[in-house]
């Protein structure tokens, strides 16, 4: 059973900065995708980064620039995803949910974590 723990959200300040951390655990040894998505109240759940197994990123036009994603391994198993997201917008706030989607397709998903930018 695969497991998504997501980390490292909360207030802050426009213009602050956050480091978001997911960690999975389960049979997943290393994942095809890992990203975050976000939703913000009465919107949809949008993609905000991703990476593949070989590195290569993706990320919305409104984060670029602003955030970035990274993936590593704890334990032997590449099983962490991190977002380090610099000059925060009042509009990032959201729920931010970690996703990783395995070699069959098979996608998984954390219960999410806040993320407020106010003064």
């Amino acid at each position: 059973q695969v497991q998504l723990v997501e980390s490292g959200g909360g207030l802050v300040q426009p213009g602050g900065s956050l480091r978001l951390s997911c960690a999975q655990s389960g049979s997943i040894y290393s994942a095809y995708l890992m990203g975050w998505y976000r939703q913000a109240p009465g919107k949809q759940r949008e993609l905000v980064a991703r990476i593949a197994s070989g590195g290569s990123t993706d990320c919305a036009d409104s984060v670029k620039g602003r955030f970035t994603i990274s993936r590593g391994s704890r334990g032997g198993a590449e099983n962490m995803v991190w977002l380090q997201m610099n000059s925060l917008k009042p509009e990032d706030t959201a729920v931010y949910y970690c996703n990783v989607v395995d070699w069959s397709g098979n996608a998984y998903w954390g219960r999410g974590t806040q993320v407020t930018v106010s003064s």
